[in-house]
């Protein structure tokens, strides 16, 4: 791991989006292995950088010091999503075909709904991630 690619910024500050995850090995090999993401660290925390962001995964747990209320774990019932990533692609068909083949499980193929094209798919744990190519919304910029 090289310092300058963990998500720490001397000035400023980045965005990381946390997963409470069941297995972090497992959940790091699919946002790197299927999503092309490059591991910063897979042992004890899961840290994966993914495009413009970093994805953190750990295994879930009861209340600390900071949060003393509060339990994470994964999603119980992955038909019920309180939030979900977002995944912006240039060429939707062409992500959806690749990341298919390295074993992304994909809810539908890629449709058109005019002002864009999308397609969900699930992380190991159930999280949902849209996979969308912006088309007819883009004429609103012009």
């Amino acid at each position: 791991m090289k310092r300058e690619d963990f998500p720490a910024p001397e000035e400023g500050f980045v965005i990381t989006h946390f997963l409470t995850v069941e297995d972090i090995k497992r959940s790091v090999q699919f946002y790197s292995d299927v999503l092309g993401g490059k591991i910063i660290m897979d042992s004890g925390l899961g840290v994966v950088k993914l495009a413009n962001i970093w994805i953190t995964v750990n295994v879930g747990g009861g209340p600390t010091d900071d949060k003393p209320d509060v339990y994470l774990s994964p999603p119980k019932d992955p038909n019920q999503a309180q939030q979900f990533m977002n995944i912006r692609v240039a060429n939707i068909q062409e992500k959806y075909e690749e990341w298919k083949a390295k074993g992304a499980e994909f809810l539908t193929e890629p449709k058109d709904h005019t002002h864009e094209i999308r397609c969900y798919m699930r992380d190991p744990d159930g999280y949902l991630i849209e996979v969308g190519q912006a088309t007819g919304i883009l004429d609103m910029f012009s």
